[in-house]
């Protein structure tokens, strides 16, 4: 069930987010700027909520708060559809938001709970390969039915969100994922986990990952329908990446397993991606343009799943909820500025005729945090290391 969620999930989202920007910038004639605004604060209202919705999951159990948020994010996208002015769309870019910070931890909370260290990375492999097919399928449709409007894009993506509720009424159980803890303070696991500064510190560097990844939701859609001079070039950009992944993630997380630590593989990928989106600073054609999203997507197939498994192997079994909720500041902040930074620093680079500045930035930010995560995993070997030889 939490398989086909996925599917739906994903196919959902980006049905409708990468038509954001062609329909309010390109159709309607708003700043980037704006749009990366709006984005950003979408993206840090879910994410920084979603801390509180992983430790609420912990009390409650994930099932209700999954439906919940759910609910709350096909109204948002509904709303979406018919908005005209600003105050609207960001009225309903906050609505979707919180259904995401009510769903996302509890849901991969509770795939950590059904899965055993054996098999967990496998299956947020295959996890990453039932998304990507979301992810191919989503901006395709998305595109198809922009020729008939924005408002049917939205409906059309919230419809997919009622769909997964429904599914999920159905067959998901309310699975727990924490044991103990005091019922009067259902907050409680969080402080456990901003304790942790292996696990803090880990969380930090990650934002560099979502940074460069967020740049597929507004400054590489709207560079690439300027290098291609078609709207159907953002379809190409989701689709490439998204076919990457099912193609490769699952092939590329078995060969690694066991041969290079999930933090390790984490930092590998991000060095790559940093190298590919570093590189679209030179993309002066569309093959160039797209052979640079193969080395960032080829990055990504390394970092993306071990970015979870990483997660529940750090995190305390007790407190999973609290902890994949804390993680999720990584894409609060990461993606957040990503999206902000992102259609400020697109936009400027068109006014000063700097067409390398955004992507010599994202790369900038991205090698930092790779090596951050070097030294952290240095850090904690050694650690290791101390304490055997005690």
């Amino acid at each position: 069930m939490l398989l086909a969620a996925t599917f739906l999930m994903w196919g959902g989202f980006f049905m409708v987010i990468p038509m954001i920007g062609l329909h309010f910038i390109n159709d309607l004639g708003w700043a980037a700027s704006s749009i990366g605004l709006i984005l950003a604060v979408r993206q840090f209202t879910q994410q920084g909520l979603t801390v509180f919705g992983g430790a609420l999951a912990d009390r409650l159990g994930v099932r209700v708060l999954i439906l919940s948020g759910l609910l709350v994010r096909s109204l948002g996208f509904a709303l979406m559809g018919f908005a005209t002015n600003f105050v609207t769309l960001m009225l309903a870019s906050l609505l979707a938001a919180l259904g995401g910070a009510l769903f996302d931890a509890p849901r991969n909370a509770a795939i950590a709970a059904l899965t055993q260290d054996h098999n967990r990375a496998k299956f947020y492999a295959l996890g990453g390969v039932i998304g990507n097919l979301g992810m191919t399928i989503g901006p395709l449709v998305g595109t198809l039915l922009f020729k008939i409007g924005f408002t049917t894009v939205a409906l059309v993506s919230a419809a997919c969100y009622v769909l997964t509720l429904l599914l999920t009424s159905i067959f998901l159980p309310n699975v727990k994922t924490s044991s103990g803890g005091n019922p009067n303070k259902p907050l409680a696991g969080l402080g456990v986990v901003f304790g942790d500064s292996r696990f803090v510190l880990f969380t930090v560097f990650l934002m560099g990952y979502w940074l460069m990844f967020s740049q597929f939701s507004i400054a590489i859609s709207l560079a690439a329908v300027a290098v291609a001079h078609t709207k159907d070039a953002v379809s190409w950009v989701y689709i490439l990446n998204a076919l990457m992944s099912v193609v490769l993630q699952y092939p590329v997380s078995r060969f690694l397993a066991g041969r290079v630590k999930p933090m390790q593989a984490v930092m590998i990928g991000m060095g790559i991606m940093a190298i590919g989106i570093g590189s679209l600073a030179f993309a002066s054609s569309i093959v160039l343009f797209l052979l640079s999203l193969v080395v960032l997507g080829f990055g990504g197939v390394i970092a993306a799943p071990s970015i979870q498994t990483t997660t529940a192997k750090l995190a305390n079994p007790k407190l999973l909820g609290s902890y994949f909720g804390v993680n999720a500041l990584s894409l609060a902040v990461g993606g957040g500025l990503g999206n902000l930074v992102g259609g400020t620093l697109y936009q400027t680079s068109l006014q000063l005729e700097l067409p390398w500045l955004p992507w010599v930035v994202f790369s900038g930010v991205g090698f930092l945090c790779a090596f951050g995560l070097a030294f952290l995993n240095a850090s904690m070997q050694q650690q290791r290391a101390n304490q055997t030889s005690q």
